[in-house]
């Protein structure tokens, strides 16, 4: 299917029409994104963390049947009854699982018995949605909500597992053939003041729209001690002057897990990184969804993990921001400001640098690059889950993981708004995560 020509809105849809409008562009994206991989592509799986393509395909498909047209579609029938099992995630509620790690050994169903599967769950979903009873049912439109940024964060998950797949092939294949990069004069960093004091913090309607996941609920006062935050991300060349400096060989400036999660895998690069061949020291290429290319040093760097963006920030004689900093910064400009990063709609793949002025507020906090903060995932005083068996969604990761602000380059711009809270364990790299500095206030 082509790809939508605008991003769809499913921050609130909520009459039936609007509803399925957004339905159809969400699922056309997904496959647009999958279009250029091959059968065999989709296949491959290439880490317990990361799915196959076709698995994602099918599990997005899956919890529309199972979630919503289980529940609301009279004289329900799966499709097939064997891949309520074969393509649930995580949803002990839900009953069993095939084994996370063994997704890519799911040869059959064939992919194109899932795109079947696909066609035949929008058709009753769509259908579904033009009945009588949809109309005024505020449960179905906010259920199916759900499942609409669901499958966009599925759709960022696409991108960055196949990456992941790819850079294993000694070919160093292309999943998109445009190289987005061109020189650019890069501004220097700057550091930006803020306040700080008793602020509200978490989701507000006004102005993230309705929809957000239960971790950004319920909205309460944070204090915030006065802070700066650097006005752009740290990029591949102050990248290289960390490396160059000895970055990875020195103990004093990891934590304690860090350092053994350098040790232990003998890291002295980000991920997909390596040395240029047959060329001077400090030189490098990294594996993109482009191909391999050589390391741009005014690009955003990504493939980081919480451990590295730490002893980065360390070195640097500053500090990851919490998440609450990260909030309260994005909140105190417009959003057409804050959000004028590159999202995955612009179809760069790739974090690009800018050129936005930064003389007044930070810049690019959307898009691009995931940003490390120093907070724990934790839940918000108050918290709730939601009821019901997509109670599972977020609450029962709230352990051992840390946050992320702003989306990436695989990030659909619609999915992101200031509450937005992401989370990954810190030795996570492969996706298009950076950072951006703190420090207290002088």
């Amino acid at each position: 299917m082509p790809t939508p020509s605008r991003p769809a809105s499913v921050q609130s849809a909520f009459q039936p029409s609007a509803l399925a409008h957004a339905f159809e562009q969400v699922r056309a994206r997904t496959e647009a994104l999958a279009a250029p991989l091959s059968a065999e592509d989709c296949q491959l799986q290439s880490m317990p963390d990361a799915s196959p393509t076709k698995w994602h395909l099918a599990h997005l498909t899956w919890f529309f049947e199972t979630f919503i047209l289980e529940r609301h579609e009279h004289d329900f029938q799966p499709f097939d009854a064997s891949f309520r099992v074969l393509f649930n995630s995580y949803y002990n509620g839900v009953g069993d699982k095939h084994p996370r790690p063994q997704r890519g050994l799911i040869s059959r169903p064939t992919l194109g018995e899932v795109m079947a599967y696909r066609a035949q769950v929008n058709e009753r979903m769509l259908a579904l949605l033009s009945a009588p009873s949809a109309k005024g049912d505020a449960s179905l439109a906010q259920l199916v909500t759900l499942g609409l940024h669901h499958e966009q964060q599925h759709q960022e998950l696409l991108l960055t597992d196949i990456k992941h797949a790819l850079s294993f092939n000694p070919q160093r294949p292309a999943y998109a053939q445009r190289w987005p990069l061109t020189g650019i004069h890069l501004q220097p960093l700057q550091w930006h003041g803020f306040e700080g004091g008793l602020v509200e913090h978490g989701h507000l309607p006004a102005e993230d729209g309705a929809f957000a996941f239960d971790n950004e609920t319920p909205r309460h006062k944070v204090y915030v001690a006065p802070f700066e935050l650097a006005s752009r991300l740290v990029t591949n060349a102050e990248w290289m002057g960390f490396i160059a400096d000895g970055g990875y060989e020195r103990p004093e400036l990891w934590l304690a897990m860090g350092w053994d999660w350098v040790q232990a895998g003998q890291r002295r690069l980000p991920l997909y990184w390596q040395e240029a061949p047959d060329s001077a020291p400090g030189r490098y290429i990294n594996f993109t969804l482009h191909g391999q290319v050589e390391v741009d040093p005014n690009t955003p760097a990504c493939h980081l993990s919480y451990f590295e963006a730490d002893a980065f920030a360390r070195w640097s004689g500053a500090r990851l921001p919490t998440e609450f900093e990260w909030e309260l910064a994005a909140r105190r400009q417009p959003a057409a400001h804050w959000r004028n990063g590159n999202f995955s709609e612009a179809a760069a793949f790739h974090p690009l640098p800018t050129q936005a002025d930064h003389g007044h507020a930070p810049v690019q906090m959307a898009g691009d690059v995931w940003e490390w903060t120093q907070s724990n995932y934790n839940p918000y005083p108050g918290y709730r889950p939601w009821e019901g068996l997509v109670g599972e969604y977020n609450g029962k990761f709230m352990c051992n993981q840390f946050v992320l602000r702003g989306g990436s380059c695989a990030t659909p711009q619609s999915h992101i708004r200031a509450s937005y809270r992401n989370f990954f364990p810190p030795e996570a790299q492969w996706q298009f995560s950076g950072l951006r500095l703190a420090r207290d206030a002088a």
